[in-house]
């Protein structure tokens, strides 16, 4: 039997970039980036966002540009928030210091 691969749900503003009123202004938290980008091969890493959530507006081509700019490695790329995953790792959880913490990372 195949082993199944995780899933790891991960927030962008406030967790893997600064979080800006205005999008366009975020900077990347380059560590962070690099610690999710060790585990790219081991688990599907989608990226969720609720850019755009609240106004109606399309954020997803500058997030492309933004998340290609930083070298974030991901699989799929969510823009309003969430659907089911086996890890989140959201800056409005506890656990997005701790996970970003981890040594084994």
């Amino acid at each position: 039997m195949k082993k199944k691969i995780k899933i790891i749900s991960c927030d962008l503003d406030g967790t893997l970039c600064t979080q800006e009123e205005d999008y366009s202004d975020a900077k990347p938290l380059t560590e962070r980036i690099k610690k999710l980008n060790k585990l790219f091969k081991r688990y599907k890493i989608i990226i969720d966002t609720a850019r755009g959530s609240e106004t109606g507006k399309d954020w997803e081509e500058i997030t492309k540009k933004q998340l290609d700019k930083w070298k974030v490695k991901y699989h799929i790329l969510r823009v309003g928030k969430k659907l089911a995953a086996d890890y989140f790792i959201d800056n409005k959880a506890i656990n997005d210091k701790d996970f970003f913490k981890l040594k084994r990372i």
